[in-house]
């Protein structure tokens, strides 16, 4: 489902940025190339010629937006969500029209201008520092190689042997490495956000997102409610109500013999008695598949234990919610762990089984896990993608990671508040 909040993402490590900003400034040559082309073929767009350049160059620059986006994010240790628009419904000439007037778009190209400027000033900065330790480490290496070229070091001190060589650079490279580890974060987060105020969505991008998450997931919610609605009606109509059928009946029979032959009214009253618990147990059945009982008495953490020791595998199940939630999260809570389980027991493979619900900063995380043969995928089946439409009415989210061989962790996040405090977590194993 897309999401445009800003999740954490894995901070890169000094290493890590040192290869970035080696990419950053070679890719910055490329940046100010496409910012030139796009705005020299935008002024020159009633020429119809150069529209298909403006197409290329816009996308081009999508690319490279995504790729900044994705390096700012890293550096920042939050992902920052794409800003552009949903794409109309129409021809080329309409969505064309859309494009430019996406402020994302100008955004775009406003980012690729700062990049190759002030950006590449940042960077180059940055890489700068550490190429001068590295230099100053090596200087007394190279004066060994070729000592007749650097015979002096910054035309001050004479170079006549290596340790006076390391005399020399040696204090210099260790005044520069304090330079770049004091100031190498700084310069980079600091590129980052730049890059963040220009590639981030703005308000208007984020409602328009917002409009258009909010438009899929009612018509996802309207359709699952229909079919629960025609699931109900079936379940009625081909069990309980065949029931009372049989049981009416029955009694009507009972009734014609009951003069004449009481023996085979008695065998009707037992067949209608039978007929009753039958659809008395079918009623329960089906008023659990709407709202299981257990979840109202006992709350998500009672019904989920319920559930663990139905589950015909080992099932832990580890709870940490200090209250009650709303009796809407916990019904959709309840059945996306259910269905969850349920493809554990049905496509796993799995030995055991374990899940674990967890509350904290206003949102509720649901995990369920197995030691199956992983390979799990949304788009191949309708249990995750029934869970992934169920939350969505919620602004829930689902991640699924299976790879082949296993494990299979299907996490989900509801955001909600607790509508009640309870004094301890719980955890248990069925």
């Amino acid at each position: 489902m897309p999401n445009t909040a800003e999740h954490a993402v894995p901070t890169a490590g000094r290493l890590r940025r040192i290869g970035w900003q080696v990419g950053l400034i070679g890719m910055s040559p490329i940046s100010l190339a496409v910012a030139i082309i796009s705005i020299v073929f935008l002024a020159l767009s009633w020429t119809w010629i150069a529209l298909p350049v403006v197409i290329g160059a816009v996308a081009m620059t999508r690319v490279l937006a995504d790729g900044y986006r994705t390096v700012a994010g890293q550096l920042l240790g939050s992902e920052i969500a794409r800003p552009y628009r949903p794409r109309p419904a129409g021809g080329w000439s309409t969505r064309l029209f859309a494009l430019a007037k996406d402020p994302a778009t100008w955004r775009d190209l406003a980012w690729l201008w700062v990049n190759a400027t002030l950006g590449f000033a940042m960077v180059v900065f940055s890489l700068g520092l550490f190429l001068a330790v590295a230099w100053q480490l090596l200087f007394p290496v190279v004066w060994s190689i070729w000592p007749s070229v650097f015979v002096e070091y910054w035309g001050v001190f004479d170079i006549t042997s290596l340790p006076r060589a390391v005399a020399v650079s040696w204090p210099v490279a260790l005044v520069y490495f304090g330079l770049w580890w004091r100031f190498e974060p700084l310069l980079m987060r600091s590129y980052a956000r730049l890059a963040r105020s220009l590639l981030s969505p703005t308000e208007s991008s984020r409602l328009a997102k917002r409009v258009e998450q909010l438009a899929v997931s009612r018509a996802e919610t309207v359709d699952t409610q229909a079919a629960e609605l025609r699931r109900i009606e079936r379940d009625l109509h081909d069990g309980a109500q065949a029931r009372l059928v049989a049981l009416g009946m029955s009694l009507g029979m009972a009734d014609e013999v009951m003069d004449r032959d009481p023996q085979a009214a008695k065998v009707l009253l037992a067949e209608a008695r039978t007929t009753t618990s039958q659809a008395l147990a079918e009623l329960r059945n089906l008023v659990r598949g709407i709202h299981p009982p257990v979840l109202a008495d006992r709350g998500l953490d009672g019904a989920v234990h319920a559930l663990a020791m139905a589950c015909p595998l080992p099932t832990s199940v580890d709870v940490d919610i200090a209250g009650r939630l709303p009796a809407p999260v916990e019904s959709a809570g309840y059945f996306a762990v259910a269905e969850a389980i349920t493809n554990v027991i049905k496509h796993s493979g799995a030995g055991k089984a374990w899940v674990r619900l967890t509350y904290a900063d206003g949102r509720l995380a649901l995990m369920v896990a197995d030691d199956g043969n992983g390979g799990a995928d949304p788009g191949r089946g309708t249990g995750l993608r029934g869970i992934e439409r169920r939350l969505a009415a919620f602004d829930g989210t689902v991640v699924v990671s299976s790879p082949a061989g296993g494990p299979t962790v299907v996490t989900m996040e509801l955001p909600c508040e607790l509508s009640s405090v309870k004094t301890s977590p719980s955890s248990g194993t069925a």
